[in-house]
């Protein structure tokens, strides 16, 4: 009896996500990859594929080349690439495409991005859940027939590109000097940061880069490419501070997302760079005859953004988490900006895609046209206080979120249901939201209110009720 891999295992909403040599072979991608182009109608068309510095990464992209040529795709060979240089392809050639990278998962994991054309987003409800079941159905028989004329493979290399690219989005040169610490974590952005922001392929910035771990090394030797947990940003804290530095920078392991760190060695929170960034692409929209631009962020996101964002004379979208959600939303509004809080940032000029490169530039920017220092400059789009996010293991996530609802049900409070369920105050001194997780069997609290105090018993509060 055949024995195969059950695909449901490691396909998720927005991605494909496993353990290597368990959940994710060589096998399965080669089906994964057949079925990318039977789903999309490929056969004679471009592919791109290419793969951060997992060990697995290079097999894998192989693997996924030799399905889809088999059925008649014709695939270009990126190689090493973050994820945004994927939807910089994608956008640019017009052409679908797939990155292999588990972004901040650890060593033993890896996966796949995918795009349609033009760096449009796959989900499971766009087309992924489709791919799955075709890729399943040539594991389970062992075969996947020839197409009639086979697709080639031809190889290019676009950071030169893409780094230009970005560089005609924000204009470093006019800035005055800054020291830059950056820790790419020994992920992709070891390579992208001396492309971007340093001369390694154009010319020099008034910037001096000061590297940590910029050695490509998917086995992640001295932190997990995770910027999300306070303990992986400690390195580049101590650094900022002992270099004397005016800003760090800390990307994840494919590099599509980018955490900040002011000169005092204080994270500056993502909901703040998003406020940063949304004013500077307000303006730049507005420049060029926008009378209203949209941003968009999503629900969790402090409400000094969509403030900010009416303030300066836009339009505020929300949405829902996820990126998806996200780059849909996004085209469907003309969007020039979208933000989340888990650090990714998002551009109409870059094909709707999220990219954590172009969004440091702006904020080295936004920093380098002013003579504050990033903590007082920084100051001004935070100006609430934030819980971070809390993550509660609960079995039973539906019945919890209820008891809290039960709890604060009556006069004094507005409930929506968009994404899990938020209650925020009718005066509009505090927020909280309840998402559970997709994947994991944890309930995840995200809060805002006006002072400290505030933030605190509403969130021990809720705490309380999803624990007791």
């Amino acid at each position: 009896m055949l024995v195969t891999i059950e695909l449901s295992a490691s396909f998720k909403a927005y991605d494909v996500r496993g353990i290597v040599g368990d959940t994710i072979t060589v096998e399965s991608v080669r089906a994964v990859g057949a079925a990318f182009v039977d789903v999309l109608e490929l056969a004679g068309k471009q592919v791109l594929v290419g793969g951060d510095m997992r060990p697995s990464s290079a097999d894998f992209a192989q693997s996924f080349a030799e399905g889809a040529t088999s059925r008649g795709a014709d695939v270009t060979d990126l190689g090493l690439i973050s994820t945004d240089m994927l939807y910089y392809a994608s956008g640019t050639a017009n052409a679908p495409g797939v990155v292999f990278t588990a972004s901040h998962n650890p060593a033993g994991y890896n996966g796949m991005k995918m795009s349609r054309a033009g760096a449009v987003p796959l989900s499971a409800e766009t087309g992924l859940e489709d791919i799955r079941a075709a890729a399943q159905s040539y594991l389970d028989s062992g075969i996947i027939p020839q197409h009639d004329a086979a697709g080639s493979v031809n190889t290019a290399d676009l950071l030169t590109d893409y780094a230009a690219y970005l560089r005609t989005q924000v204009d470093l040169s006019r800035g005055r000097p800054l020291k830059v610490v950056v820790d790419a974590g020994n992920g992709m952005a070891g390579m992208t940061t001396p492309a971007v922001l340093g001369g390694e392929r154009l010319g020099d910035l008034p910037l001096d880069i000061i590297p940590l771990y910029f050695e490509l090394d998917g086995t992640f030797p001295n932190h997990p490419a995770n910027p999300l947990e306070p303990e992986n940003l400690r390195d580049l804290q101590d650094a900022v501070l002992e270099h004397e530095a005016d800003i760090g920078l800390a990307f994840d392991g494919d590099a599509d997302r980018c955490f900040v760190i002011d000169e005092k060695g204080e994270p500056v929170s993502p909901s703040a760079v998003t406020a940063l960034v949304a004013r500077r692409e307000i303006a730049r929209a507005q420049a060029g005859g926008e009378e209203r631009p949209v941003i968009i962020h999503n629900l969790i996101t402090s409400k000094a953004v969509p403030e900010l964002v009416e303030r300066h004379g836009g339009r505020a979208v929300e949405t829902r988490v996820g990126h998806s959600y996200i780059k849909a939303v996004m085209a469907e509004e003309s969007a020039v900006f979208g933000g989340e809080h888990s650090a990714h940032y998002y551009f109409r000029d870059f094909f709707n895609a999220d990219t954590g490169m172009l969004a440091a530039m702006h904020v080295l920017a936004a920093l380098g046209e002013q003579d504050l220092g990033l903590n007082e400059l920084a100051a001004e789009y935070n100006p609430y206080a934030a819980s971070g996010e809390i993550n509660s293991e609960v079995e039973d996530k539906t019945g919890a979120m209820e008891r809290v609802v039960g709890s604060f049900s009556g006069s004094g409070v507005i409930i929506t249901r968009t994404d899990g369920v938020t209650i925020s105050s009718t005066d509009g001194t505090w927020w909280f939201n309840l998402r559970p997780s997709n994947t994991e069997p944890f309930l995840r609290f995200n809060g805002e209110a006006h002072t400290q105090q505030q933030m605190a018993t509403v969130r021990d509060q809720v705490l309380g009720l999803i624990q007791n």
